[in-house]
């Protein structure tokens, strides 16, 4: 495949080329698009036209709900239009490179390169090799320097793009936050360009997008670093490029999604989800997306029953996620949870509680669900001392774990699932054998209750220091230290009863080099795509070496980006993205932790992470109820009325 031309191939080919040969590959219906509510437009009719790409396979990208979003956002717009793009499968890519078949989208097998706008979603790092391959299978070039006006402006967003520093050589622009309102602004932004006749080129365009709201353009910016590596300072290099990037949020959340595409085939969440409420107020310190989501927003009980009954009729789907951060932090759970079991009682509906607090009050919220099927009921306390639950600001004591056990065994769950994070700043082994020790005793309270049919599955993942957190400063552990960790574990963690499950260590540290390296990562990313890189999310495709050979090569150091102690007033790679959380709020935070000093809920009290003042005219201007989070008071009024801080 030529990189430097656009594909010659029209719709109608790719769509013949797909009629030769989607029969010789692996599950064609990912490929064969056509699925019910899928939205086709007239292109004839349409000023721009979007591509949205989920850089892994169908089967997991059909359960994002953030493409599902964006998809009907841009979709509700007369003059716009949006279609479906995902990484084919190993076979299906060696039959279109074989073919000269480029990447297309599902909706009417468009070449991505006919397309005006490409958004491409990043929710974790892992995914980052993936997106050269979509480039390259679109007969794309992979850099964003080589790709002029001829091209599909590429943006990225999604929550890695909270650190996009090491994806920058390949992508045009990044949306910070949140996506409804701000792609539809991005997609008439190139449309008027478009239609001016595409004037002053992509520099111009880059020009208008980094003036609207959100919006990252980082060719727009110069780095300069120090004699030892850290970064000395990042510069605006454009009089339209802002110092700092402030992410975009909606204010109030908008009618959720209903009609959701119905899958061709069996997908890894085959369910209709809804999110019932944006952002977490708890301030776990090892939570990225409970620091970067925030404010919290709700949505309405009666707005959240109605929904599910629209997703019953559009869709025929027997089963309903709640989502959130915490399910059980939902304002008016209990509430909600009993309207739709009345709403819709008889009609076989199942409603899953994906996330949930341990305590006798998520055990209660499940047994109202009167469907829900008595195998697995999911707690994640993180860690297994008290010490450490203080330190990363998730505290329960240990009573209130077994009190929960035992609240879930006698009511028919069989299974307990739990979840730790090893590798946390200060953890010991002695900590980690408690983890060992908790299982046990855990399920010894199942076994009181019902016998040898009472199981505890255990999943141990790495913990990694993610960019606008606490523990950003902290360092990485190593592999061979994770290794040690977890071969403790397994030694333990066997026999009657008990199930360990655990990640592979490398993986980790490629997700801990990328989340928290700078934009000289992108020459290591592109060494190891022409290594072979992809999938690396998928355990039998990562391979290890391949990415310390890139590494090798382009002169850089992995112990540089992991195992090293940030300094307090080190310069980090993503301080001009501004998550609307002070780091003056994360040092303080991460000093508390040094101390085992937590934090309460930031509804029963303002700790001024800076989330009031940087959006204090957006919240003036939006209904008080729509936020969990006090009103701004005056400046000239502070201190005198109310006694919450919330100043800068």
């Amino acid at each position: 495949m030529s990189n430097d031309t656009i594909t010659d191939m029209n719709h109608l080919e790719i769509q013949h080329a797909l009629d030769r040969v989607l029969l010789t590959v692996s599950k064609p219906g990912r490929y064969a698009g056509g699925e019910y509510n899928q939205v086709v437009k007239d292109w004839a009719q349409i000023q721009t036209r979007v591509a949205l790409a989920f850089p892994d396979i169908y089967d997991l990208g059909m359960s994002n709900l953030g493409i599902a979003t964006l998809y009907k956002s841009i979709n509700d717009q007369n003059d716009l239009l949006a279609e479906r793009v995902y990484s084919p499968w190993i076979d299906m890519e060696e039959v279109m490179r074989r073919e000269n078949i480029p990447l297309y989208s599902l909706e009417t097998k468009h070449a991505l390169t006919d397309f005006d706008l490409i958004g491409i979603s990043l929710p974790y790092e892992q995914l980052y090799s993936n997106v050269l391959n979509l480039l390259e299978l679109a007969q794309m070039p992979l850099l964003a320097k080589d790709r002029d006006e001829k091209f599909p402006l590429v943006i990225a967003g999604g929550h890695a793009c909270y650190n996009p520093e090491p994806m920058t050589d390949f992508i045009d622009a990044f949306l910070i936050g949140e996506g409804e309102e701000a792609i539809i602004d991005v997609a008439r932004c190139v449309g008027e360009w478009k239609a001016q006749g595409k004037v002053g080129g992509k520099t111009e365009l880059l020009s208008r997008v980094a003036q609207l709201e959100g919006f990252y353009v980082p060719s727009f910016y110069e780095v300069d670093y120090n004699g030892d590596g850290t970064i000395k300072k990042v510069m605006p290099t454009h009089a339209d490029a802002p110092p700092t990037v402030l992410k975009r949020i909606v204010p109030v959340m908008p009618p959720p999604v209903t009609r959701f595409i119905v899958p061709s085939i069996d997908i890894v969440h085959n369910r209709a989800p809804i999110e019932i409420m944006r952002g977490c107020t708890r301030g776990c310190r090892f939570c990225h997306a409970g620091m970067v989501t925030r404010p919290v927003r709700e949505r309405s009980v009666e707005e959240i029953v109605e929904a599910v009954g629209e997703m019953i009729r559009s869709t025929g789907f027997e089963e309903v996620s709640l989502l959130s951060l915490s399910s059980s932090d939902y304002g008016e759970i209990s509430t909600l949870v009993k309207a739709i079991g009345e709403r819709y009682a008889g009609k076989n509906l199942s409603v899953s509680l994906p996330s949930l607090r341990i305590e006798s009050f998520s055990v209660d919220l499940m047994d109202q669900l009167k469907d829900t099927k008595r195998n697995g009921f999911t707690l994640a306390p993180e860690a297994a001392t008290e010490r450490m639950r203080r330190i990363i600001n998730k505290f329960v004591p240990t009573e209130q774990v077994l009190a929960t056990a035992r609240e879930i065994y006698s009511r028919g769950w069989h299974t307990i699932k739990l979840y730790f994070m090893i590798g946390h700043p200060s953890e010991t082994l002695e900590d980690v054998q408690a983890i060992a020790d908790l299982c046990k005793a855990v399920r010894a309270e199942g076994k009181k209750i019902m016998g040898h049919r009472a199981q505890v599955n255990a999943g141990v993942s790495t913990f990694v220091p993610k960019p606008h957190t606490p523990f950003q400063w902290s360092p990485v552990a190593d592999a061979e230290t994770i290794k040690e960790k977890q071969a403790l574990l397994k030694s333990q963690l066997r026999g009657d009863g008990l199930k360990l499950s655990w990640n592979n260590p490398f993986e980790t540290q490629l997700e801990a080099w990328f989340s928290r390296g700078d934009r000289r990562l992108g020459k290591v990313l592109l060494e190891a795509h022409y290594r072979g890189a992809k999938f690396d999310a998928w355990q039998d495709h990562f391979s290890y070496a391949t990415w310390r050979e890139a590494f090798a090569v382009a002169g850089l150091d992995i112990a540089f980006y992991n195992y090293r102690q940030r300094s307090e007033s080190e310069v980090f790679a993503w301080d001009h993205i501004d998550a609307a959380v002070k780091k003056k709020f994360l040092l303080q935070d991460w000093g508390w932790s040094q101390n085992e000093k937590t934090r309460v809920d930031c509804r029963d009290q303002c700790f001024a992470c800076g989330i009031l003042p940087k959006f204090s005219e957006l919240r003036q201007n939006t209904p008080a109820e729509a936020w969990e989070c006090p009103t701004v008071t005056p400046k000239e009024l502070r201190g005198q009325i109310i006694p919450l801080e919330v100043v800068v």
